[in-house]
C-alpha cells in the first residue's frame, strides 16, 4: 500500500483532501510538514505546466510538478529540484491550497 492510498481513494471518489507530506524534494513550494489540499480531477480538469498533481509513475505516487502536457494530455512529473520522474500513468488531484 503506497502513502498516498487513502487519498488518492478520496479523490477518486470525487472528495478533496488535505495532509501534510515529508520530504524536501519540493521545497520551497511545499515545504515538510506543510498542510496541502488537493481536489480532485474531472474530466473538465486542464492541467498545466506548474501545476503541483498527486499521480502516480512507474508504481510509485508523487506530489510534484507538471513539467510537460503532450497533446494526448498524459503529464510529465518532476520535483522541485527538476528531477524528472516520468510521465504520469494516473493524476488523481491537483492543489489548490498550501497552509503551515
Amino acid at each position: 500500500m503506497s502513502w498516498a492510498s487513502s487519498y488518492i481513494a478520496e479523490l477518486q471518489a470525487g472528495r478533496g483532501v488535505s495532509f501534510r507530506p515529508r520530504g524536501d524534494s519540493m521545497s520551497p513550494k511545499i515545504r515538510s510538514g506543510q498542510l496541502v489540499t488537493l481536489e480532485p480531477i474531472t474530466t473538465e480538469t486542464r492541467l498545466r505546466k506548474d501545476d503541483v498533481v498527486l499521480c502516480r509513475v512507474h508504481a510509485s505516487d508523487y506530489l510534484h510538478f507538471v513539467y510537460a502536457v503532450d497533446r494526448a494530455g498524459r503529464c510529465q512529473i518532476g520535483n522541485a529540484r527538476g528531477h524528472i520522474n516520468g510521465w504520469a500513468t494516473a493524476v488523481y488531484g491537483r492543489l489548490v491550497r498550501i497552509e503551515d
